[in-house]
């Protein structure tokens, strides 16, 4: 016998019992031979095979998922025919060459240059008015509004809106299909909506996608950050992209309780969070726009920001809650009723206000002249009521958080440490305050270091975050010039107690004035 035929006999022998082993292990699993996977197969009911044989889903399973497709189905059907298509237009002067070289190169001068965008919207009534962004017809000298069924209108721009970024206007149609407004205060979270628009322009139209709301009373920094600004935004997951802005985010029963208007994202495109005005906020511009062509808002007069865990636990509120009462000027309504920086609003009207866009929509689209009671809660637990006339919010200027201007990065020498505060201050001379751009006359510790693991990081800015440093004008209402002052006025205050500070943040056209509340070291 050869070798090379002992070598087969060997490898056959190897096969054998690589199959004998795999069938006792086979028995000892207790695992379905092939004839009886086939047998429980054909065992069961034709019903339940597809025309291919294999296994369908349970018809109960199938019921269900397609009793949701099927109202998905028809809630997309009733919204896109009141979606829009909107194509603006405008021109602008652009200049080619460095100023003062066109007189060389004349071929080269400046040039009007024509600039189109689009975005979406969504019919409100049957007469042709259609609400959407600002941003998406701002500037815009010529505005075209494609409907679903293909025809296009010239629109005529009724009024905007660019502290909340709504917009309003007018096309001259019949035949139309308005969206039922559904009421975004009773909105959850977690519910599921749509979101119906015409992402990245021409080639994707009347585009529909799913999610859920995932969150309520979001603010965007850096987006509406002007006076008198409403952030007050829905966070949705629903696929939200350029050229979505300005059209509805659409509930379960296909009314429409916000407008898409921004996405997070840091490539411009969806990453999974998109943000909606909510269409109470919306409705509210949109009567005035109609009525009037502008927005009057009412205000109270005052900076105010969300409270913190500390200015809870400082007023003693059960819960976090609240805005805070930042500054305000002496002619401020609000400070002749009684308010005071420090205070938080916890009401108005007897309605509880949990964050900055609630207050703002609360108090903005009354009247000035109205009164309004507002709640405030106080240290150590008092509660007080007070009755404030609004006024104009263009005369008065803030319902909302004071934007500061980009503030001058000059940091002082360091001074001398406070252990509770954990930061390094020194006294503001009148030399250190005009270098801040700060009036000679104003008094105070300049923050000179923070550490980067005591009670003030992360709420108090020496200069090495960018901007100016804070200056510390009084601690618990007792004024500070120096270090010998901090300390009487930290001198009751225990390890772990809470401290109210008023601070000042110098900027370009005087400081920033605020309140923070700091827990103190040792506890």
């Amino acid at each position: 016998m050869s070798v090379r035929t002992m070598n087969w006999l060997k490898f056959g022998g190897l096969v054998a019992m690589a199959f004998a082993l795999g069938l006792l292990f086979a028995g000892l699993l207790n695992l379905p031979d092939r004839s009886s996977a086939q047998e429980s197969v054909l065992a069961r009911p034709a019903s339940s095979l597809n025309t291919s044989g294999t296994l369908a889903p349970p018809a109960s399973a199938v019921r269900v998922l397609s009793e949701i497709s099927d109202a998905f189905a028809a809630v997309t059907e009733a919204a896109r025919p009141s979606v829009v298509f909107i194509k603006s237009q405008k021109t602008e002067t652009k200049r080619r060459l460095p100023p003062g070289m066109e007189q060389f190169f004349p071929r080269y001068h400046s040039q009007p240059e024509v600039e189109r965008g689009s975005g979406s919207g969504f019919i409100v009534s049957q007469d042709g008015y259609i609400l959407t962004n600002n941003h998406v017809v701002e500037g815009a000298e010529q505005v075209t509004v494609r409907l679903l069924d293909r025809r296009e209108f010239t629109a005529k721009i009724v009024g905007t809106d660019p502290n909340t970024d709504v917009a309003v206007l007018k096309i001259d149609a019949k035949g139309l299909t308005p969206a039922v407004l559904g009421n975004s205060d009773q909105a959850k979270i977690g519910e599921w909506v749509l979101a119906v628009g015409n992402p990245l322009g021409e080639a994707l139209t009347f585009t529909v996608t799913q999610g859920i709301i995932s969150a309520k009373g979001r603010p965007l920094g850096g987006l509406l950050r002007t006076t008198g600004s409403i952030q007050d935004f829905i966070q949705t997951d629903a696929a939200i992209n350029p050229g979505n802005s300005g059209g509805p985010l659409v509930n379960v029963r296909g009314e429409v309780i916000g407008i898409n208007s921004a996405i997070a994202s840091e490539t411009g495109y969806n990453v999974g969070y998109g943000f909606a005005i909510p269409i109470n906020l919306a409705r509210a511009v949109m009567t005035q726009l109609i009525e009037h062509g502008k927005v009057e808002r009412a205000a109270l007069g005052i900076a105010i920001r969300d409270a913190t865990p500390n200015d809870a636990a400082y007023v003693g509120l059960p819960e976090i809650r609240g805005v805070l009462v930042e500054d305000m000027p002496d002619d401020s309504p609000a400070k002749k009723a009684g308010v005071e920086p420090g205070d938080i609003i916890i009401s108005v009207d007897g309605k509880p206000v949990q964050y900055t866009g609630q207050l703002q929509q609360e108090v903005g689209f009354r009247h000035p002249g109205d009164v309004v009671k507002v709640e405030v809660a106080r240290k150590g637990g008092a509660r007080k009521t007070l009755s404030v006339k609004l006024t104009s919010l263009q005369t008065d200027g803030d319902i909302a958080n004071k934007g500061a201007d980009e503030s001058k990065g000059t940091t002082p020498q360091r001074g001398s440490a406070m252990d509770l505060l954990g930061v390094t201050v020194e006294s503001l001379t009148p030399d250190l305050a005009g270098q801040l751009d700060l009036d000679p006359s104003v008094k105070g510790l300049v923050v000179t270091e923070v550490e980067p693991d005591g009670p003030a990081a992360e709420i108090l800015n020496d200069g090495s975050r960018g901007g100016a440093p804070d200056i510390i004008l009084s601690v618990e209402n007792q004024p500070v010039k120096s270090e010998a002052d901090l300390k009487q006025a930290l001198k009751n205050a225990g390890p772990g107690t809470i401290v109210s500070l008023r601070l000042l943040t110098p900027t370009q056209n005087g400081g920033l004035r605020r309140i923070e509340r700091i827990r103190l070291a040792g506890k």
